[in-house]
């Protein structure tokens, strides 16, 4: 699997070294091992494996929720801009791109395990983790570009749909991970695979987390 991810990272997907099956092994295992570590706040007391344990399990849901959700508007955007033809190339890209992810990810889960042995609080826990997905899918978007290189080439066009991709995607990852919630877990509440108020609007929530960090740093 190690060497899966190197292939990954050093842009073996543009040269078909890794197969499909290879790409979505990597999301699911280098995805659940990020996930169990974001799990992992508030210790392992109690019934907190169980957090661990279903966080691991939503981490790469989320990531093909997401991806899956956004790519039919990707596919209306490609097809608009007259790049229709090129999309089964997009996709691969796209695909090993969320594998690529996944790996950054795993990257940073020591540095998420020490923010919560330092004793960060909650509300600060749930910014951070976001700060960690934020950098890993801006960190993927190297993995992108390199594979858009010779479509962007071909057709400037694709520039323009490679931003597009990260808004869209991150717009819908957001709320998804709303709607998955908690990954963390409060220590003070019952663990639970997902909140009964989910279908709410992830960004107000973000805003009001945000708000309600830094006033309490005051």
């Amino acid at each position: 699997m190690f060497h899966q991810a190197d292939l990954l990272l050093r842009g073996g997907f543009a040269r078909d070294e890794l197969s499909w099956r290879s790409r979505l092994a990597v999301v699911v295992v280098f995805g659940t091992f990020y996930g169990a570590v974001m799990g992992a706040y508030g210790g392992l007391d109690a019934d907190r494996p169980w957090q661990m344990l279903y966080s691991g399990l939503k981490v790469p849901l989320l990531l093909t929720s997401a991806f899956l959700l956004s790519l039919p508007t990707f596919f209306v955007l490609n097809t608009l801009l007259g790049l229709r033809a090129d999309f089964p190339r997009v996709v691969r890209a796209l695909v090993s791109t969320q594998a690529g992810l996944t790996v950054v990810l795993a990257s940073l889960a020591p540095i998420t395990a020490f923010a919560y042995i330092s004793g960060i609080g909650y509300q600060p826990a749930i910014l951070f983790n976001a700060l960690m997905f934020g950098t890993a899918s801006v960190s993927a978007q190297s993995l992108l570009r390199r594979e858009y290189r010779e479509l962007i080439a071909r057709n400037p066009a694709h520039r323009v749909m490679l931003r597009a991709w990260l808004v869209v995607y991150v717009f819908v990852g957001i709320q998804m991970g709303w709607v998955l919630r908690p990954f963390i877990g409060d220590p003070v509440r019952s663990v639970q695979f997902f909140r009964e108020d989910s279908w709410s609007n992830a960004y107000i929530a973000v805003l009001n987390i945000a708000w309600g960090a830094v006033a309490g740093g005051r």
